[in-house]
């Protein structure tokens, strides 16, 4: 198992631990089969996970643009917030786009096709 499969199944694992004796239950936390992929140029799969993740609460209409999510990391990358939880030297390196082109592409819903053949 790599890596980083292992990091994630184990963080998965202690949160839901942690959460279920803080909560006095049992059980699951996450969706069962819960996949995890490298994200590498192909396919585009970085990117449209990337605008995917952001466009989330728009597509649920909870805001009407990404940057309104209070717990999105989208007002980071688009410089209207100064968070420190995300690496966007790194993200904007896979991703290959600066915040001007970031906030323009974001605005694009994601077409359904793509979403199915990436995800």
């Amino acid at each position: 198992m790599p890596a980083i499969t292992n990091g994630f199944r184990l963080l998965q694992s202690s949160y839901a631990k942690g959460a279920n004796k803080q909560l006095n239950r049992s059980g699951n936390l996450f969706q069962q089969k819960t996949k995890a992929r490298l994200v590498s140029g192909e396919d585009y799969y970085s990117i449209t996970a990337f605008h995917y993740i952001h466009q989330n609460p728009v597509t649920a209409n909870l805001v009407s643009k990404p940057e309104d999510w209070p717990y999105s990391s989208f007002p980071d990358y688009i410089t209207l917030r100064n968070g420190t939880l995300c690496n966007k030297e790194r993200a904007f390196e896979l991703i290959d786009l600066s915040t001007i082109d970031l906030r323009t592409e974001s605005t694009r819903i994601i077409d359904e096709e793509r979403i199915k053949k990436i995800f």
